[in-house]
């Protein structure tokens, strides 16, 4: 016997006033956060080999590896787009242990309460714009709506553990994996409050400009204002 997982109830669109031919000459909205698809992979790829080749010379996730879990949890990843262009996005899945082995690395657990957040990119023309600290701020704010999620864990290099703790992760000590001859820091951040969340999702609003899109069976959008974030903190984007 099989059990579903249950999802938030996503409240349907408000559809947007008539616009005549002549009127509409934009299609793509200014800014938009949306899950990411297999279509955006290569998109994906090309943002995170720039930001990791040239500082660590290991990418996190390859091309073949960003497909797959595009296509099996696409529902944990979340990208930011500029007029249609790709600028930011986070890639994650689920895990099932307390700490993180190597199997995380390419592996997703459907059963699992932990989410492995693999990367946090943003395009070199977006940085030092605070883009890295609001989209893992809205990604925490979107997994607070998953019942089933109940913390989030990553790995990251020692530079960038002042990063993520800006963030409210906190640090589980040395990383048991290792890539290469490189070592991480583990850190987790625990997700809670879903009931009230889900409750008060309906109330809550994105600020003026930016458009969310939740996937379609997932959990309802999210927003609240902008956290103030520091703009050095960026130059840590990974």
């Amino acid at each position: 016997m099989t059990s579903q997982r249950g999802t938030p109830f996503v409240k349907p669109m408000q559809s947007s006033p008539s616009v005549s031919p002549i009127q509409r000459r934009h299609t793509l909205p200014a800014s938009e956060v949306r899950p990411l698809n297999t279509q955006d992979a290569i998109s994906v790829f090309e943002i995170e080999r720039e930001a990791f080749i040239s500082v660590s010379g290991e990418c996190p996730l390859h091309l073949d590896e960003v497909r797959h879990f595009l296509t099996l949890c696409p529902e944990l990843s979340m990208g930011w787009f500029e007029e249609g262009r790709l600028v930011a996005f986070i890639i994650g899945s689920l895990w099932d242990q307390e700490r993180l082995e190597m199997d995380a690395l390419t592996l997703h657990k459907p059963r699992g309460s932990t989410v492995h957040i693999h990367v946090l990119a943003v395009h070199r023309t977006f940085r030092q714009q605070g883009k890295g600290p609001i989209l893992m701020w809205r990604y925490l704010q979107y997994l607070r709506c998953l019942p089933y999620v109940r913390r989030a864990v990553l790995m990251c290099e020692d530079f960038l553990v002042p990063f993520y703790r800006k963030s409210g992760f906190r640090s589980l000590g040395r990383c048991a994996i290792t890539v290469a001859n490189l070592t991480f820091t583990e850190m987790w951040y625990p997700i809670s409050g879903h009931a009230y969340m889900r409750r008060n999702s309906e109330a809550i609003r994105f600020p003026q400009g930016l458009t969310v899109h939740p996937p379609l069976s997932g959990p309802p959008t999210l927003s609240q204002p902008l956290p103030q974030t520091e703009e050095s903190s960026e130059g840590s984007d990974v």
